[in-house]
């Protein structure tokens, strides 16, 4: 959506509005958020993550304020905001347990901080639950009972959303999908976080990118090989522009991870029974429309197909996310909304 998004005008925003916060290892996003759905204004800056946790949060906290000014409103009729964080978080005590793209973070009580420079509570996410928010309220599942989303990039992020609850877990862990076991052999690959045969490991940028290098480096040849011999990065996006030509390395290692993704989001099938399971992230090879997302999303479907109920293969809805890079600030505007309900009555 952030490509060609189209900001409401306030006199038909719906009142109460809320802000969302989305916050990354590069960017915070910020968006000002009707009672709808609707997005009325919308900011972005840089993390600047080695300032410190403190200027963050107290830019986050000027950035309500900003977006409130730009439409001619107080910062006081904002009726909450939402802040979606990288995890995991303890949400209870507001806090990035571990922030890995993130270093100095660990600990600090964001959500609180937050809420004292923006003058206004906020309700605290981890920051794929907030996207999953934002596609289920107004993006690829609107209207569905329920989603399952999974944010392809760095890691694979998980959040899932049933009847407008968003699955947090008596710990502050729950929807970490891309941390499911999908490979429990003794050969499994090493996920990130440190334990073998995670999801994360077969189906993330930072495992495509790998599994590519092991097969360059045992001489394997073609025009990927030839690329990255001229110097270009071995990227998510080099794989796909090379699948597209026909590279055999490329073409495998995107089908190998879309059937790892296939596997995976059978267990949630079973597990949760979805209505829509969605894809979103920056790992998407251009969603269907490019040929490259169009096979990705294939060969996913046809190892759904394969592996689960005919009933659940017919029924359940796999696609891309429909909201972009906007899904994590919208959804979080979401999540305040929802406090505020609950607050409110």
């Amino acid at each position: 959506m952030a490509s060609d998004r189209t900001l409401l005008p306030l006199a038909r925003a719906r009142q109460p509005l809320y802000a969302g916060l989305d916050l990354g290892g590069t960017n915070i996003k910020s968006a000002l958020v009707d009672d709808a759905g609707d997005v009325v204004a919308f900011h972005s800056e840089p993390t600047h993550a080695s300032r410190g946790p403190e200027d963050a949060a107290a830019r986050m906290g000027r950035a309500v304020h900003a977006l409130a000014s730009r439409v001619g409103v107080a910062a006081a009729d904002i009726a909450r905001v939402g802040l979606g964080s990288p995890g995991p978080l303890d949400l209870e005590a507001g806090t990035i347990v571990r922030a890995g793209n993130l270093p100095g973070w660990d600990g600090f009580p964001l959500r609180d901080r937050v809420a004292s420079h923006a003058g206004c509570a906020v309700t605290f996410a981890n920051d794929a639950n907030a996207a999953a928010y934002g596609e289920f309220w107004v993006g690829s599942a609107r209207g569905a009972s329920s989603l399952v989303l999974l944010t392809l990039g760095t890691g694979v992020g998980g959040g899932i959303i049933i009847g407008d609850v968003n699955v947090e877990g008596a710990h502050s862990h729950g929807s970490e999908c891309g941390h499911m076991i999908v490979d429990p052999s003794p050969a499994a690959r090493m996920c990130p976080c440190g334990q073998p045969g995670h999801l994360e490991a077969y189906a993330s940028a930072t495992s495509l990118t790998a599994m590519a290098a092991e097969q360059l480096a045992a001489g394997v040849g073609g025009t990927l090989a030839e690329a990255v011999a001229a110097g270009e990065q071995l990227t998510p996006i080099l794989l796909a522009r090379e699948a597209e030509r026909g590279d055999r390395v490329a073409h495998g290692v995107l089908m190998d991870a879309a059937r790892w993704l296939g596997i995976g989001i059978v267990s949630l099938m079973h597990a949760i029974d979805p209505a829509v399971v969605a894809l979103g992230g920056a790992m998407t090879f251009g969603r269907d429309d490019h040929p490259v997302g169009r096979a990705f999303l294939a060969r996913i479907r046809d190892e759904v197909h394969r592996r689960t109920f005919p009933l659940l293969a017919e029924r359940t809805s796999i696609c891309y996310a429909g909201l972009g890079g906007d899904a994590g600030a919208i959804g979080a505007a979401g999540l305040a909304r929802l406090a505020h309900r609950g607050h409110s009555g």
